[in-house]
Order: structure tokens, then sequence, then C-alpha cells
């Protein structure tokens, strides 16, 4: 699903945030990226929606050279992944049903269709109940939870979640961690940055760790925490 082959990633022409990456992902898969703040996780990320583009090297998606994707392209490819944020990104003067509907709105989804996926998203994270409220009078795991709502409602193939847990209690982080996992199940790849060790451990799945803008571990997670 994913494949980045020498991949480096330079800002202004010295600071190198990301050097010499080779992994692959394959589809269907759930895997954690780690590193210490400035490891390059986020770039890494933003490699993968097409917000940056790649020094050197080549990041493949689907077994496609995203580099090479033409402008008119881009919109689309970012269509088919789901992104979670840290900061929720909400818009806070729409409902939560409105906010999730946005990207089908986007997309010019008949509003049928689209109210029907939204409410079957919200159900997948359990704020059905919470359609009409606006994201103030939430909690920060339910917003987090209509982030990932949001993200879903396409039904994606690719996943992606930067730091989705940082502002959350350890209750609250696992809940949001069994809903990626729950996605990850019905075959959807799922690729989070993550310092949570402890956590990560605990959910057994492949850990690739960064430091200074280097892969310097491909494991699993029982070993982050040995």
């Amino acid at each position: 699903m994913i494949a980045f082959e020498h991949v480096g990633k330079r800002y202004g022409g010295r600071f190198e945030a990301l050097a010499g990456l080779d992994f692959h992902v394959r589809r269907g898969e759930m895997v954690f990226l780690t590193g210490h703040s400035g490891a390059g996780k986020s770039s890494l990320l933003r490699l993968i929606m097409r917000l940056e583009r790649p020094s050197r090297g080549r990041v493949m998606v689907a077994g496609h050279d995203i580099d090479r994707l033409h402008d008119s392209q881009v919109p689309f490819y970012r269509r088919q992944i789901g992104v979670v944020f840290q900061d929720h990104q909400l818009l806070l003067d729409r409902s939560v049903f409105a906010n999730v509907a946005l990207p089908l709105e986007i997309q010019g989804v008949e509003p049928r269709e689209a109210a029907r996926r939204v409410r079957a998203a919200l159900e997948k994270v359990g704020l059905l109940h919470r359609e009409k409220a606006l994201p103030i009078e939430l909690s920060s795991g339910e917003q987090q939870r209509i982030g990932i709502a949001r993200a879903v409602v396409n039904k994606p193939a690719l996943l992606l979640a930067d730091e989705p847990t940082g502002n959350l209690d350890p209750q609250l982080s696992a809940d949001i961690m069994r809903l990626f996992e729950d996605f990850n199940r019905i075959g959807t790849t799922v690729m989070v940055a993550s310092h949570d060790l402890a956590l990560i451990a605990r959910l057994r799945h492949r850990v690739l760790r960064l430091r200074d803008g280097r892969l310097i571990a491909d494991e699993h997670a029982h070993e982050v925490a040995s």
C-alpha cells in the first residue's frame, strides 16, 4: 500500500527532516510511527498526503509514484486518504453532523446518500446521538471521535493519524486506539504517529521508529517497551 524508496526531505536547502527512508506497509496493515519531537513523523505523513514532495527518492502509494501526479489529480488522490489530527480541526460554528458531512459536501455527494454515510460513521464512533451538537459542547475525547468519523466517512483505503491522543488521558487514548483497530479489522490500512510507547506496546502492532529523520528500527510493538 505504501512504499518509501530511498526517500529524503530537505527544507530550505539545509535542514534534513528525513534521510534515506526505505520501508513498505502492506495493504490492510496497522503500523505505528514513533520517535522524539522533531524526528520527522509529521514530515513523513505529509509526504504520504502529498502536502510535501520528497527531495529525493520515491513515495509509492497503491503502486503509484505520487510525486508524478498532475496537480489536477492531487485532490482526487487526497480524497482516498482519511486524516486525523491531534487538534481535531473541527469547524466550531457547524454541528457535529455538518462537520462529518464536509468531505462529502466537497465531493458533491447527493444529500440523502451523504446523510446515510454520516450517520453510519457517527454510529461507528458511538456519537450518533450527538449529531446536532456543536463541537464546543463535546469533550476532547468526543471531539477526537468526531474527527475520526469525518476521516472515515469516505470509506478511505488509507487512514493516517498524527498524534491523535496527545491531549487525552490514558483511558480515552486507549479508546481512540481501539477505534483505529476496529477500522483496520475491516481492511483499512492504518498508520498512526504517536509518542505513547506504553500504549503502543499493549496494542502489539508493527512499529517504525524514527530518530533525526532516519528509520532506526522496524519492529513489533512488544519490542518497543523492552
